[in-house]
């Protein structure tokens, strides 16, 4: 839990740290946020809310008679990870080929330069970092898998709840971030 509550803490400066300069540059940020590809940003969301389904269906019925349907839904939510990662790989070309990559090609006419500069700053780094706690995750289901394939134990039971914890965590923190980073500037007029 104190894991988790760390994580909150860097999870909330950079939510911080979106509101502060959001605020500064209004414009710039709903301008910026109109450069995201909000198709792949909410399909990303369905595939991070499905996993998080698995993952919590795989702690349901985790038991020894249960153990293969156990590792089948964690597997599962591995796959629907590495697919969100894809995803974020496949979006993140695309800005890279729109230049709009801070410090390393981005071009960006207009009096928002700054403002949308200053937003795909934070979109980068928010969910650079998302996506490495993405990887960590992947990583730990992917052991758990592993485990409860075998003769699962109430050692393994205890350890698929904390992983659960922190996967619903970082699915949670991506709903944020979605809602943050796609929605801005998008409302209909």
């Amino acid at each position: 839990m104190v894991f988790i509550a760390t994580e909150v803490m860097l999870f909330g400066g950079l939510l911080l740290a979106y509101f502060v300069y959001r605020h500064a540059y209004p414009q710039g940020f709903a301008t910026g946020s109109r450069h995201t590809e909000v198709v792949i940003g909410t399909a990303n969301t369905a595939i991070l809310l499905t996993s998080s389904f698995l993952v919590a269906w795989a702690v349901e019925i985790f038991s020894a008679e249960a153990r293969k349907l156990t590792a089948a839904l964690l597997v599962g939510a591995i796959c629907l990870g590495l697919a969100f990662i894809v995803l974020k790989g496949i979006e993140y070309h695309g800005e890279y080929e729109e230049h709009l990559v801070p410090g390393i090609d981005f071009r960006f006419k207009g009096d928002l330069a700054n403002g949308v500069q200053l937003f795909f700053i934070y979109y980068f780094i928010a969910t650079a970092i998302h996506a490495l706690h993405m990887i960590i995750g992947i990583s730990l289901l992917a052991i758990l898998a592993l485990l409860c394939r075998n003769v699962p134990s109430t050692r393994h039971r205890a350890a698929l709840h904390i992983v659960a914890l922190y996967w619903h965590f970082v699915d949670m923190v991506w709903i944020f971030l979605f809602a943050l980073i796609y929605l801005p500037g998008r409302s209909i007029s």
